[in-house]
């Protein structure tokens, strides 16, 4: 793919998912590197075989095949929490619940969308590293067809027995920092329903 849809979208959304980078100060850890690694190299797998088959799938075929990836290697409600900021703490547990279901959804649809059709791109490791507060962060590139590179760096922490995906950044920016102002933003002046209500939205006009 040349600079189309999936290279305006990919510095745009990518990802997945915390909104701060965590500043290195560790030096290269072992196992818990490895199996975070292998976490990102499961997702990067599963995107670039949608994107191979993204024609014969088409939008729904493309999101059955991804869901399953991303709600194992996403911590959704950690996210969902970060993004929500004071939000969060003044919401209730069933409105909770509900917003991370729709913002895993949505997450599902972007990816569905924009990872549609192949143009001989790969993806490539290029380290993993421990951070500060025992997370991990694992720098790979998307390296296109005409040996163009999109760097693609993903922080994991690891829940109680996984290690899952908390941050997408691409070319140093996180997209979920702007989420998290946009959605803070939207709910100054209203409820956390209509914000899911927009969230839904998104996902129909994905679909369509």
């Amino acid at each position: 793919m040349i600079v189309r849809k999936m290279d305006i979208h990919i510095i745009g959304f990518l990802t997945l998912i915390l909104f701060f980078m965590i500043p290195l100060t560790m030096p290269m850890a072992s196992a818990g590197n490895r199996e975070a690694t292998l976490v990102v190299e499961k997702l990067q797998t599963a995107l670039l075989a949608v994107m191979k088959d993204g024609n014969k799938l088409k939008y729904t075929g493309r999101y059955d095949q991804l869901e399953p990836v991303i709600r194992t290697t996403f911590d959704m409600p950690f996210i969902s929490k970060t993004v929500l900021s004071k939000h969060w703490g003044t919401s209730n547990a069933g409105q909770r619940s509900k917003f991370v279901e729709t913002f895993t959804k949505l997450g599902i649809a972007t990816y569905a969308a924009n990872f549609d059709s192949y143009s001989g791109e790969r993806f490539k490791v290029i380290s993993e590293k421990e951070v500060s507060g025992g997370r991990i962060l694992v720098q790979t590139h998307l390296i296109k067809s005409d040996g163009g590179k999109v760097q693609l760096d993903y922080l994991l922490h690891r829940t109680e027995s996984e290690w899952r995906v908390i941050n997408v950044i691409a070319e140093g920016v996180s997209d979920l920092a702007l989420k998290r102002a946009d959605y803070s933003n939207f709910l100054n002046n209203k409820s956390l329903e209509a914000l899911i209500a927009k969230l839904n939205e998104k996902i129909a006009q994905y679909a369509r």
